[in-house]
């Protein structure tokens, strides 16, 4: 048995460079390259490594932890799974930056490897520069907080450890059922220590992605609950783009006529345009796919881990008899909503159920309701997306009469602008290139490109809502550009989530990675706002405004922002928009360009697409002095005795 003499931190680079995945006979590398920000904790030791010798690595520099890592995020989800980059940090807050991202990757079933450096492990030096100190426990370090959001984690502590260490790492990163965030910590003196590691630790490694077949027992179990039931409904679920089901899914659903609706990492796998999708579903779904969801006596979800937006909190699905398949590769995800499992790849699972539906009893009862439902969800996308209001609707005598209408004359003194969120995303769906990617994650435009957008090619819908976490668009737009260059991308973000993370537009400049940031601004947390108002609140902290000198809240005018001179500090093209036909101009500038674009837009506040029979179970107050709040939560209750209890 050979071996080779390596520091720990160039045993890990060299073993990430062998990893390869296989699915479908086809071999990919599997770890692309590594984002880094390096500091004390990681600049000497995985620093050194990559300096010294980093194969066929690309290391990216990051310029916040955070930012980095959604980048990741974002890359390994436009790659379906199939390729990452890792992420490394210094220790401390360097760090803790990547816990929100490690959350977001592990909510979402996307592969994230993460290496923080880690504080020393001989504790010669402690408490070394940024260490937090327990005095109930020496053992723990900020990189513990990684535990509770990591689907496997590990502390390498000798070098030796390294070896099965990354082998579990690379089991669950290429694990359809178990994937999402892989924290190895690395003490930064053992980063440093040499070891002889065993030749065959570096050899080729393909780990094959087998498609996990279709038991018969399950199988038969769901064909009989197809047979005995009329209005079947498909969820199609983030699992149905990831393992390439969309043939599948269209086959199955056209033999026999059975509608499909989306959850947002699902749509996008069959476009909008199909005659059986009805678009996406649940709290933030559209008009067809809830009118329909009402009625359903049958619900088979493909690849969903069924959130509370996608079944509206369990309330949704209103048929008496309503009963669940659950076709998932993952067992926690398909024992949900006590259904029927199908624990299957999506593609094998739905191929099996079209081949042996036929012969069973099964008759579809949806008659026209599925084409009716398409026309009116049509009608309604084509009303909202000309919604529009002018001077005339902001007289004087509207405002006093008004609350919506004084809102919209203060934001137009401001802005001069009488932009409506929803002609603006009609505007972006109609004159975007056909094949260009959007990103989005968080506020109200997840809600109405949900409801409203349509979708016209394939994984062209790249949204994260697993966490929903606000600052992700800029940095996952920068990894879906890495991963697909050829690709237009367009980040639509608020101003809220613009200002809570955007630094990683500095890096898509640096690596001549184009990207388009298209930014709503109305000057609130418009999609909370709405919570608040919708349950008997007033506006309360979530609309961006001055402090009141008289009141001593926070009720003064609207902050105004310039965010197009922010970016073009970073050395971005960019352009200010108030009405359609300027944004169209900037569209249509935007796409010759060669370095990334930010449009600002100036949308007046409350123009978001509101729900669809819809419902969501928040915790509103059982105790107050407002009426109105005591009335949101007595019909929170209604609606809570109407939905499932598990």
């Amino acid at each position: 048995m050979g071996s080779i003499r390596l520091t720990t931190a160039q045993a890990l680079v060299r073993f990430l460079n062998n990893q390869y995945l296989l699915v479908d006979g086809v071999e990919t590398r599997f770890v692309n390259g590594i984002f880094a920000i390096f500091g004390h904790g990681n600049v000497l030791g995985l620093g050194q490594a990559l300096e010294q010798d980093s194969g066929d690595l690309v290391v990216y520099q990051g310029r916040n932890e955070q930012g980095m890592a959604h980048a990741a995020i974002g890359f390994a989800k436009q790659k379906l799974r199939r390729e990452i980059i890792a992420c490394t940090s210094s220790v401390g807050p360097g760090a803790a930056n990547m816990i929100t991202a490690a959350g977001t990757a592990t909510a979402n079933r996307i592969p994230l490897l993460l290496l923080p450096g880690d504080v020393f492990a001989t504790r010669q030096p402690d408490p070394v520069l940024q260490q937090i100190e327990q005095s109930h426990d020496l053992s723990l370090s900020t990189n513990d907080a990684f535990r509770a959001v990591s689907k496997y984690w590990d502390r390498i502590n000798r070098p030796e450890q390294l070896m099965s260490a990354c082998i579990n790492a690379m089991r669950v990163l290429t694990d359809p059922a178990e994937t999402g965030t892989v924290t190895l910590a690395l003490p930064q003196d053992v980063q440093g220590e040499a070891w002889d590691y065993p030749d065959y630790f570096f050899q080729k490694r393909i780990h094959r992605l087998d498609r996990r077949p279709v038991s018969t027992a399950q199988l038969d179990e769901a064909l009989k609950l197809i047979a005995r039931k009329r209005k079947p409904l498909i969820i199609c679920g983030g699992g149905t783009k990831y393992s390439e089901a969309g043939e599948a899914l269209r086959q199955f659903a056209e033999q026999y006529g059975i509608p499909f609706a989306e959850t947002q990492a699902g749509k996008g796998t069959l476009l909008s345009d199909h005659p059986l999708n009805v678009g996406g579903v649940g709290e933030t779904g559209c008009l067809a796919a809830n009118l329909l969801a009402q009625e359903s006596d049958l619900v088979i979800g493909v690849g969903t881990r069924y959130s509370d937006f996608t079944t509206s909190s369990k309330w949704i699905f209103q048929h008496p008899d309503v009963s669940f398949l659950n076709i998932n590769v993952s067992p926690f995800d398909a024992c949900k909503l006590d259904g029927v499992q199908l624990v299957a790849d999506a593609r094998e699972a739905l191929t099996a159920l079209n081949e042996r539906l036929v012969e069973t009893e099964f008759t579809n009862g949806w008659g026209q309701q599925i084409e009716r439902a398409k026309s009116q969800l049509h009608h309604e996308i084509e009303r909202v997306y000309k919604v529009e209001y002018s001077a005339t609707d902001f007289t004087p005598e509207i405002a006093d009469r008004c609350d919506s209408a004084a809102l919209f004359a203060e934001f137009n003194r401001l802005t001069d602008s009488f932009l409506t969120q929803s002609s603006v995303l009609g505007m972006l769906n109609d004159n975007l290139p056909k094949n260009a990617v959007i990103v989005a994650a968080a506020g109200s435009l997840p809600g109405d490109l949900q409801r409203v957008w349509r979708t016209k090619d394939y994984n062209s819908y790249h949204l994260e809502y697993g966490y929903s976490c606000m600052g992700y668009e800029v940095g996952a737009s920068l990894g879906v550009k890495l991963a697909e260059p050829h690709r237009e991308v367009y980040t639509l973000v608020g101003d809220g989530a613009f200002m809570m993370l955007h630094s990683e537009l500095v890096t898509s400049i640096q690596e001549g990675a184009k990207i388009n940031v298209v930014l709503f601004d109305n000057m609130t947390n418009g999609c909370i706002n709405n919570l608040q108002l919708g349950n008997g609140s007033e506006s309360f902290v979530t609309e961006f405004r001055f402090r009141n000198a008289e009141s001593g809240q926070l009720d003064g005018g609207f902050i105004p922002i310039d965010f197009a001179t922010i970016a073009a500090g970073y050395g971005c093209k960019t352009y200010r928009v108030n009405t359609l036909s300027e944004l169209k101009q900037a569209l249509a500038d935007a796409r010759i360009q060669t370095v990334s674009t930010l449009i600002d837009i100036k949308v007046l506040p409350k123009t978001m697409v509101h729900n669809y029979f819809s419902w969501w179970h928040v915790g509103a107050a059982r105790v107050s002095q407002s009426e109105q709040v005591d009335a949101a939560a007595k019909a929170q209750g209604e609606h809570l005795d109407q939905a499932r209890k598990y």
